[in-house]
């Protein structure tokens, strides 16, 4: 369980999903903030990043580790397609 709320949360998710976002637009697609639900960070590929092969890669290795390295090691990340 993570030291914040939801709620807490939001504003630095939001900070680290836009300064990965040039990165995704620079490649044809976009990122969306869908909810925070339990630690839970939810989100949805847009646009060429949608179908692209390297979109697990792009969550995992781009995205998530980000928000763990500036938030808290234990944040997970959805990706609902």
């Amino acid at each position: 369980m993570l030291p914040f709320s939801d709620q807490e949360l939001l504003k630095p998710v939001e900070i680290v999903i836009d300064k990965v976002r040039p990165m995704l637009i620079n490649d044809g697609g976009n990122v969306t903030l869908l909810k925070i639900e339990n630690g839970k960070v939810y989100v949805r590929l847009e646009g060429a990043c949608k179908g692209c092969p390297s979109s697990s890669k792009t969550l995992k290795f781009r995205i998530e580790s980000a928000l763990k390295n500036e938030i808290h090691p234990d944040i997970e990340l959805v990706n609902v397609g």
